[in-house]
């Protein structure tokens, strides 16, 4: 039973290029303008009028455009809920001007050791994540530590735990790798491993949302009863400012937003992809995250009960609740 008919989140890509260069992420290879604050304005006003409630901001690394403050700045004055994520190397540069604008503010941070982390991001960030976490806290803020699970890094989680999370006072949120297009991550996390994992999503403090493990355990979406709903949940806006679908790991068609994406994500022509959503062959074992979440909140099925816990945890330990009702 379809609980809810409006999309709730948009990606909205900043633009592609990052000063960083992960080995589990094809993204920063791809050239790329950035979008412009006109555009994010009109855009903004439609996504209000189709029922958006979430807006995340994102790259590449989304702390490289200029104007990023204006636009958070501008969708939290129109009511979004605003998340950002960011591998922390421009923050604390940015941060007053970033105060009070972003919800749900995510540092990545995938290791307590230095050189482990810096080696999977390309670049030397460690120390600047540290350093974020300390001028937030400073500033008010409440950012959460993003940590992308491989099986070569599971062991790191309860020294990150401990060292970083607690004293801290953050959020740490748990995101499975996955793999998409090109892109490989390595073994997948076993049957024994993803036990761990849910168990330690059960802490305090920590946000695992179960349906990622579920879905994991059960072989990634089925294009035959596809649970993935990519296209009718989220809206992905490129920073070409183009409306891109079924969604960007897996987009098959891209199209121009000209002004006026209230009429297009309502066209035939899009309405025809969105029937498409979690059915094409490329969707065959898909396990994305970012469409999958809010994928398990629109239909009531095992995967919904599965993430309500987890869900209503985390928006409890932000204060985003009330928002959403």
């Amino acid at each position: 039973m379809r609980l809810r008919s409006k999309p709730v989140l948009c990606n909205y890509y900043v633009t592609y290029r990052c000063n960083a260069k992960c080995s589990f992420c094809d993204i920063w290879e791809r050239p790329s303008p950035y979008i412009t604050l006109e555009d994010v304005a009109q855009n903004l006003r439609d996504l209000k009028r189709l029922g958006v409630q979430v807006i995340d901001f994102t790259g590449g690394e989304p702390l490289l455009h200029r104007q990023i403050d204006q636009m958070l700045g501008m969708a939290h004055e129109m009511g979004f809920i605003t998340t950002l994520t960011t591998n922390a190397m421009l923050y604390p540069k940015l941060a007053q001007r970033l105060k009070g604008k972003v919800d749900m503010l995510h540092f990545s941070l995938d290791s307590a050791d230095k050189e482990e982390h810096d080696r999977g991001r390309g670049v030397a960030c460690y120390d600047f994540v540290m350093e974020s976490i300390k001028v937030a806290r400073e500033l008010g803020e409440r950012p959460d530590i993003l940590f992308t699970v491989f099986r070569h890094n599971l062991h790191q989680l309860e020294e990150v735990y401990q060292k970083i999370i607690l004293p801290n006072k953050l959020v740490l949120i748990l995101n499975p790798a996955f793999e998409y297009n090109q892109v490989e991550t390595g073994e997948q996390l076993t049957p024994e491993e993803l036990h761990y994992l849910s168990e330690f999503g059960k802490r305090r403090q920590v946000y695992l949302n179960e349906g990622f493990v579920q879905l994991r355990l059960d072989g990634g979406n089925k294009t035959a009863k596809p649970v993935c709903r990519a296209a009718s949940t989220t809206l992905v806006i490129s920073p070409e400012n183009e409306l891109i679908l079924p969604c960007y790991h897996l987009g098959t068609q891209s199209f121009p937003i000209s002004g006026n994406l209230y009429a297009l994500y309502l066209s035939q022509e899009v309405e025809a992809l969105k029937r498409q959503e979690g059915r094409l062959p490329a969707c065959e074992g898909c396990t994305i995250n970012c469409y999958m979440q809010p994928s398990f909140a629109t239909e009531l099925s095992t995967y919904f009960w599965k993430a309500l816990p987890s869900t209503l945890k985390y928006n409890y330990l932000k204060g985003t609740w009330k928002r959403l009702i």
